[in-house]
């Protein structure tokens, strides 16, 4: 009978670099850095470098390499069987650990470094002169030449995904081609629905949901503000947060830019992953050992407009399910989590998601959130998981979760981590079943040339660069149960009085044009 080894987390570490850092590092200095921090972590140096056969790097915005893995073996002297480039995600780094617990449970690999970093804002200051550019050649990012003094996520993202689409097999777009014709591509245009689905349902004023909203930032920010590894350790409050001002204005309603995640941070993270047996005979301090107690991985129904529901994520509830019953672990054995939270959005749907109440009186990040703490692209949960190593380590009866959430609540992965071996074996399991069963529940196709009242479900309004609202678009539903988008045909006076009322609920009467080759929703019901 085969053997099944048991992994455990030996070496965790992050960088985060300095503002004023000169020189400033490229992404791959920065992930070498975060990872001779982890191997150092383990105490065993030079032996966990020749232990390493597996090396995988985090999807990175900031600059495209011939060959991350392997150049990042070149720079710390490691021999690796097996490189791996992750797809784009935010699930990524969690579904990456729940991968190698398997294979090192199944003796594929031996050990296992992982990392990942971004450095927007070193590349921002190096595009403006304000330290030597000297960085590696790149693939191939056309950005640079287009906009040479600065660079956005919009860019980076779009770079990084044209990228993956011709080099990763099985590779596929977010978005419907009746999503592409809205122009819903970049995550700030999506999660604005889900939010104002959520305030909706709820039954919530306008005012109510923003001051809860405060209060859920704002208990984010105060763990950033402790946090030494945070990019921005400022202690903001709920008003600082969710009123717009000058140097917070409103990106696309209801949130602000204090309110979403920030990707202009240097920050990098690495975890090292070896089976229990391996740890013993390199002679690693079994209180250093921080066992993955579960995991699991599932996507939600694909594209946005074709869930049943906007508020919620079976992938991410089953998820938690499988983890939870392979660490034989209920969800009031946790004692803190680290739930992703691009957007305020995010950490409610998994909230629900969860069973876990709104006053719930543990953590709900370990780190700050990506909005403060930063948020390092794909990467952020491995800072997570480097977050909780530590907390364990310090009090070995913790249990935690975190959960990794990829596209618009598209990809979800879990991880739970404790100090003691799981109740079940990391071994191979077929969750296809459970995959199958939530994409059952797909609509239709949105209509796309769409006549007749329309009934909304979801809204967002787009800011200029000023903060002025310049364009709203509408999830509804028509007479017949079938959805639609359109893009509501108001005056920018118009829009802003619609962020002072509940626009869920409305009908409105949408017609297609020809010549914009979409919907729009001619909206009358404004109070």
């Amino acid at each position: 009978m085969k053997r099944i080894a048991t992994p455990v987390i030996v070496g965790a570490a992050q960088y985060t670099q300095a503002r004023n850092a000169l020189p400033a590092l490229d992404p791959l200095s920065m992930m070498a850095t975060a990872s001779r921090l982890a191997i150092e972590d383990t105490g065993v140096g030079r032996q966990m470098i020749r232990g390493i056969d597996a090396v995988c790097v985090v999807n990175l915005f900031t600059w495209i390499y011939r060959n991350a893995p392997q150049s990042l073996c070149e720079k710390l002297g490691i021999q690796a069987t097996f490189l791996h480039y992750g797809p784009i995600g935010g699930n990524t780094p969690q579904m990456l650990v729940n991968h190698y617990c398997r294979a090192i449970a199944n003796g594929e690999c031996k050990a296992v470094l992982i990392t990942g970093a971004e450095a927007v804002y070193g590349l921002n200051r190096a595009l403006r002169g304000k330290v030597p550019f000297d960085w590696p050649e790149q693939e191939s990012q056309p950005f640079l030449e287009d906009h040479p003094t600065a660079v956005n996520f919009d860019v980076l993202l779009r770079a990084g995904d044209g990228l993956e689409s011709k080099t990763l097999k099985g590779y596929r777009y977010p978005l419907s081609n009746v999503e592409e014709a809205y122009d819903l591509y970049l995550p700030h245009f999506m999660y604005p629905f889900f939010e104002t689905a959520l305030r909706a349902a709820a039954q919530e004023s306008v005012e109510e949901h923003r001051i809860r909203l405060g209060i859920l930032c704002h208990d984010l920010c105060a763990v950033a503000a402790g946090n030494p590894h945070a990019w921005s350790r400022s202690l903001l409050s709920g008003e600082d947060i969710t009123r717009p001002g000058k140097q917070n204005r409103m990106i696309v309603y209801p949130y602000t830019k204090f309110m979403m995640a920030n990707i202009n941070v240097d920050q990098a993270a690495g975890v090292i992953l070896t089976s229990e047996e391996m740890a013993a005979t390199m002679g690693i301090n079994r209180s250093r050992w921080v066992y993955p107690l579960g995991g699991a991985d599932f996507r939600n129904v694909w594209h946005v407009s074709q869930r049943p529901s906007l508020i919620d994520s079976p992938a991410l509830t089953e998820a938690a399910r499988l983890s939870l019953e392979q660490a034989d672990l209920s969800i009031d054995n946790i004692g803190a989590f680290d739930i992703y939270s691009c957007f305020p959005s995010a950490v409610e749907i998994a909230r629900q998601s969860l069973g876990l109440a709104a006053d719930d009186p543990r953590c709900f990040s370990v780190t700050g959130g990506l909005p403060y703490f930063g948020g390092p692209g794909n990467n952020y949960s491995l800072h997570a998981i480097a977050a909780v190593t530590d907390k364990i380590r310090s009090n070995p009866e913790l249990n935690t979760m975190i959960t990794a959430n990829g596209w618009y609540n598209s990809k979800q992965s879990v991880g739970i981590y404790g100090a003691t071996p799981p109740g079940n074996r990391w071994e191979s399991r077929d969750d296809s079943s459970v995959q199958r069963e939530i994409e059952r529940q797909e609509l239709p196709l949105p209509v796309e040339k769409a006549g007749g009242p329309l009934t909304i479900e979801a809204y967002m309004i787009r800011h200029d660069a000023a903060g002025a609202p310049e364009r709203g678009t509408v999830i509804g539903r028509l007479a017949d149960g079938r959805r639609a988008l359109a893009d509501i045909d108001a005056s920018p006076k118009d829009l802003d009085r619609m962020e002072n009322t509940e626009l869920v609920g409305k009908t409105g009467i949408a017609s297609y044009f020809p010549e914009r080759g979409k919907n729009m929703i001619t909206v009358t019901a404004i109070v």
